[in-house]
């Protein structure tokens, strides 16, 4: 190994440069997985940073589904996500110019199954999901009205666009996570009102769902301004899970009974502030086990809850980071976004029984020399009222340099003014 030159902090020479972080990378979003297929959703700044819902076959084929001319990007709470959904060979998705939803069967162009709305992007569309008859899209619609109100509401539409969308649930000022059980016979959904933000505080409710996409017997399952419920979704035995801060973390919790019984109990986030829609931070497998991603001590996990022992076992994957938190599975394998601090986020699957992972899509296609790029140590340290904060600590590194043994680095402090990030 040749010898580290002494050299003062920041004059050392790097490979790693700003043209070539940014040259030629793609954002990469929701994910989402059926069969053996998996999807995810780019960000394409070469292409005037139009979004294309692009499909990974099990034959290693990749291919865009989202053809030129079309943008999948919904505006809804203008931050977006959850701009499509996958059912079958079909994929359903918001088109950025008009807003309106869209049918994309494969092999054919899009068409859209929601009318042209009285006010340019007038009806908005996101987090949708199909009913298990494929027969229903249900999701959340942003209204804009000619006296400048927005109206947020849960509405039901027939797949093949045969008649207008219908509400399905309306009264309060934000809806999120239509949920639908796996027979077909239930819908959970979180909401919330102003000034609240899903984070401070929502509501999870249920209620049985008719083959018209009509509702009936809705009840509160449990939340309000002092709790946040984070995504509500059914086991493939029809069991209601969710993620809850009633303890002051976001744990994952179920109903059984009637009861709310917690699944792992642990001081440690499974939810993340739902900025956007279409997040997951946990998914089902076939053998009744979770599985989740997990921040504790401001440093991400992917683990494995299995059923009956409230704790957590932690996967042992090359990842060290999952950002946005889409976590998705077909009950064996587990689809999300990984990263590490020398590999730029990446599409990734996950084999649970051998715990290999295979990349199908980099960010960024070239490849950083690890001894080159800092890695992180998780730090914590006491702030007001008695609490602890946590942080991550980069030092430098660089493989051909030191500096020198009387000389500190230079500390570059970086925060966020919040409130979640």
């Amino acid at each position: 190994m040749a010898r580290r030159k002494t050299a003062p902090y920041g004059s050392w020479q790097s490979p790693i440069t700003a043209s070539l972080v940014a040259a030629g990378g793609v954002g990469l979003g929701q994910v989402e997985i059926w069969g053996e297929d998996v999807y995810w959703m780019e960000g394409r700044p070469l292409e005037g940073g139009r979004y294309v819902v692009v499909r990974w076959s099990a034959d290693g084929q990749v291919a865009d589904m989202t053809p030129p001319g079309f943008n999948a990007r919904t505006l809804v709470h203008e931050y977006g996500g959850g701009a499509y959904c996958v059912h079958g060979s079909a994929v359903y998705f918001s088109n950025f110019a008009d807003q309106r939803l869209y049918r994309q069967d494969a092999g054919n162009e899009p068409r859209p199954i929601t009318a042209e709305p009285e006010l340019p992007a007038g009806a908005r569309y996101a987090d949708g999901r199909v009913t298990p008859d494929g027969r229903l899209l249900i999701c959340v619609r942003e209204r804009h009205t000619a006296d400048h109100q927005v109206v947020n509401e849960l509405v039901a539409l027939p797949t093949d666009g045969s008649r207008a969308p219908g509400v399905v649930v309306s009264g309060n000022d934000f809806y999120a996570f239509p949920s639908i059980s796996p027979d077909g016979r239930h819908l959970a959904w979180t909401t919330w009102n102003h000034p609240q933000m899903p984070w401070d505080g929502a509501e999870l409710w249920v209620a049985d769902l008719a083959a018209d996409g009509s509702i009936s017997h809705p009840r509160c399952v449990t939340g309000g301004t002092q709790e946040s419920i984070f995504q509500p979704a059914w086991s493939p035995d029809g069991t209601l899970h969710f993620v809850s801060d009633r303890t002051g973390w976001w744990n994952l919790y179920c109903e059984r009974g009637g009861a709310i019984v917690p699944l792992a109990p642990m001081e440690a986030e499974f939810g993340v502030p739902q900025w956007v829609f279409g997040l997951a931070t946990y998914a089902f497998l076939s053998d009744g086990r979770i599985a989740c991603i997990f921040n504790q001590d401001g440093v991400e996990h992917l683990g494995l809850i299995a059923p009956g022992t409230l704790r957590v076992e932690e996967l042992d994957v090359p990842y060290t980071a999952f950002p946005r938190a889409y976590l998705r599975s077909n009950g064996r394998q587990l689809a999300c976004i990984g990263a590490t601090p020398a590999e730029a986020p990446a599409v990734v699957t996950v084999d649970v029984a051998t715990g290999a992972s295979q990349v199908l899509r980099r960010s960024i296609a070239h490849q950083v020399d690890p001894g080159f790029v800092a890695q992180p140590r998780p730090i914590e340290f006491p702030t007001e009222g008695g609490q602890t904060a946590h942080a991550l600590f980069y030092p430098p590194a660089n493989r051909n340099y030191a500096g020198p043994s009387k000389e500190w680095p230079p500390l570059l402090v970086m925060s966020h003014g919040g409130p979640t990030s």
